[in-house]
């Protein structure tokens, strides 16, 4: 596939700085995670033949009782202030690890200004969240929901020592804990606390999804006809889907090891056009609310399409409701908005992806596609013991 032209890439990040994470993150950064540099492991993912391993950052080793610690905070609603939600509320393992809302919902009840974004491969994403490009690592990123206060999520700004107070009066955690860190003084530590939250996620693998099958596990048959025709078609250029999510991730923003150029995109698809300029609502302009730019207007990360059957709604905001819908937005090059606060031409919009340019799709073309789409989601993924709520069988 030839290198797109540099207007369409996006915004890049190449080797984002500590600085930038430490200011998204209101200057809380423990460690020094060292993404950038990437990172070998001896840690078995249970990777298919012709799929990388992730990147593990240097001072975060993956271990299995490190991964196990992290499945247990990752589960227990003692890691929000008022010990309603955990990280798990608004990543749910039957939702591919999203919640299935159109924007998620904190401890204390605020909104998040965009939906929930799986969880799952994002060992491979080389940024973390729709629009924010300071946030690289997953030992940052978890920092934000943590401790951040516009919108709350769980709530736990300046109550660090609580934290600990209660993770250390379970002596679950002293086991999981030393066990994890046996090499520390301090094993209980806030630093512990978000290195083990990322070595679960990026335990959170997906690779048994009928496509896996067809392509790395050597079975033919695991797609039927009409998925196959829908492969093609997906990565036809009369579509152009492959371009925003393309490679075994399905994600144009993936890495892993080996990776010599980190490179992330956000792309403006045309979702919104208020009054003819290409803006998008004001809580909700993408990649320009952290840059400024003005062509940045309206750009997102393009998500990962594995398990996309399992993540509705779709979009940034959750404001399309079916994957058929999805293919009509794209079919149209853009959404039209006739009436309403965020009334607009997408298809028009003069900042919109060169990419979406509209297509034309018969019905069993779209059966086809919808088919190869829907072949993308791993049926074992929801009912996978090590992915699981640890504490359910819990009094």
């Amino acid at each position: 596939m030839a290198r797109r032209p540099a207007r369409t890439l996006g915004w890049h990040v190449v080797g984002a700085t500590a600085a930038l994470v430490a200011s998204a993150c209101g200057g809380l950064v423990p460690i020094d995670t060292g993404t950038t540099g990437g990172g070998s492991s001896s840690f078995d993912f249970g990777l298919p033949a012709g799929v990388p391993k992730p990147r593990i950052p240097a001072d975060n080793p993956m271990t299995r009782a490190k991964v196990e610690l992290g499945r247990h905070l990752f589960y227990d609603a003692r890691l929000s202030l008022n010990e309603t939600q955990a990280c798990a509320s608004c990543h749910l393992q039957d939702r591919a690890f999203t919640d299935g809302l159109a924007t998620s919902v904190g401890s204390t009840g605020d909104h998040t200004p965009r939906g929930s974004m799986s969880l799952v491969n994002v060992a491979y994403l080389t940024t973390l969240t729709w629009a924010n490009p300071a946030l690289v690592a997953l030992e940052d990123q978890a920092l934000v929901p943590m401790f951040g206060e516009h919108p709350v999520e769980l709530g736990l700004a300046g109550q660090e020592e609580t934290l600990l107070e209660r993770l250390g009066a379970d002596p679950t955690y002293a086991t999981l804990f030393q066990a994890a860190f046996p090499a520390t003084d301090e094993p209980l530590s806030l630093a512990s606390v978000v290195r083990a939250l990322a070595s679960f996620e990026r335990a959170l693998l997906s690779f048994s999804s009928p496509y896996d099958r067809y392509a790395y596990g050597g079975e033919p048959d695991a797609l039927d006809e009409r998925a196959k025709r829908g492969r093609d078609l997906f990565f036809s250029d009369s579509l152009e889907c492959f371009h925003c999510h393309g490679g075994f991730n399905f994600s144009d923003s993936t890495a892993h090891e080996g990776t010599a150029i980190v490179e992330t995109m956000f792309h403006n698809t045309g979702l919104y056009n208020l009054n003819g300029s290409g803006a998008y609502p004001a809580a909700n302009t993408g990649l320009y609310e952290h840059t400024g730019v003005p062509s940045d207007m309206g750009r997102f990360r393009a998500p990962t399409l594995r398990n996309i059957a399992l993540t509705a709604p779709y979009m940034h905001d959750g404001s399309i409701a079916t994957l058929d819908a999805v293919l009509d937005h794209y079919a149209a090059g853009g959404r039209t908005l006739a009436s309403g606060p965020n009334a607009g031409v997408g298809s028009a919009s003069p900042l919109k992806s060169e990419f979406v340019n509209g297509f034309t799709l018969t019905q069993d073309d779209r059966a086809d596609l919808l088919a190869f789409l829907e072949s993308l989601t791993d049926p074992t993924l929801a009912t996978r013991a090590d992915l699981s709520n640890p504490w359910a069988a819990a009094p």
